[in-house]
């Protein structure tokens, strides 16, 4: 199983960027569902190449893990 990685970065004004590392296909969401509860309202969120990579197999691991 590859390593995941969220990478945050708090800015100045209170803003927090969030960066998930290693996550395929848009299970990223599931991954981070709960976090993002927690931060307050995602005001924006853009794909990388990763969110469209296959991710066969991946989504019901992740599931499992969240609970």
């Amino acid at each position: 199983m590859p390593q995941r990685t969220l990478c945050f970065r708090i800015r100045p004004d209170g803003r927090v960027e969030e960066r998930v590392e290693g996550v395929s296909g848009h299970s990223c969401h599931t991954f981070t569902g709960r976090l993002e509860a927690y931060l307050g309202t995602v005001e924006q969120c853009t794909s990388t190449s990763d969110a469209f990579r296959s991710q066969a197999g991946q989504t019901e691991v992740l599931t499992n893990e969240l609970h």
